[in-house]
Formats: structure tokens, sequence, C-alpha cells
């Protein structure tokens, strides 16, 4: 007997009210210079407040004030990363999936509410 298995791919896609990744502490990403120009550099660190959070970042609503005009750095796209991280298209999703989830376990906890809500969303 033949058994047809369908295959489940996760697909990424941001999470309203999250906001992990505007935590942009810079010690915790060591490796900026790598992937920002430095002109982004200098603008990406002149976001990050006292308490390492974007100054963007509205923390009772969780959402970005300046979200339309937000920086290249803050846009999760293909293109995007293939310029600064050199990720193919075709690798991504899998990609922007395994960062947004290492974000969020670091700002919130592997169990968090905010994790269930992601891993939740992305499914299909």
């Amino acid at each position: 007997m033949e058994i047809n298995r369908m295959i489940v791919r996760e697909e990424w896609r941001c999470v309203e009210g999250c906001g992990a990744c505007c935590h942009l502490d810079p010690s915790d990403r060591p490796d900026l210079e790598d992937y920002l120009s430095p002109e982004e550099l200098q603008h990406y660190l002149s976001l990050v407040g006292e308490d390492g959070w974007c100054i963007n970042f509205e923390h009772q609503t969780r959402k970005c004030r300046i979200y339309e005009q937000r920086p290249r750095f803050c846009r999760v796209q293909p293109e995007n990363f293939h310029e600064m991280y050199d990720i193919d298209v075709a690798e991504f999703n899998e990609f922007a999936i395994d960062c947004c989830r290492q974000q969020i376990e670091g700002v919130y906890g592997e169990e968090s509410e905010e994790m269930q809500q992601y891993n939740q969303a992305i499914r299909p």
C-alpha cells in the first residue's frame, strides 16, 4: 500500500506584536560590520536606546513608529538577505525562520508565548 505523504513546509512571516527583532543590542550582534555598510552601521547604532531596544519601538503596542520608513536592515526580504548575508533566495525562508527563532528565544525565551505564537503562525 502506497501512502502519499504531504510535506509540510513552514513559511516565514512576521508576527504582529512580537518585536523581538527590535531588540538591537550590539553586544548580541558582534558581526554587524560583516553585513552593514559603515553608513548603515552608524545608523543602526544611532537607533539603539539605553535599554538595547530600538528607539522607534513602541513597547506598549509592540509596533515600530517608523515602519514604512524603516531602514533596509530592518526589512526581512529575500533581496536584502541576499545582499547582506549572501543568502540565496531559495534559502531565504529557512534562514529567516532560524533568525527569528534565535532572536525570539534570546529576547523572550524558548518557551515564551511569543515563540509559541511564532511557531503557530509559520505553520501551514
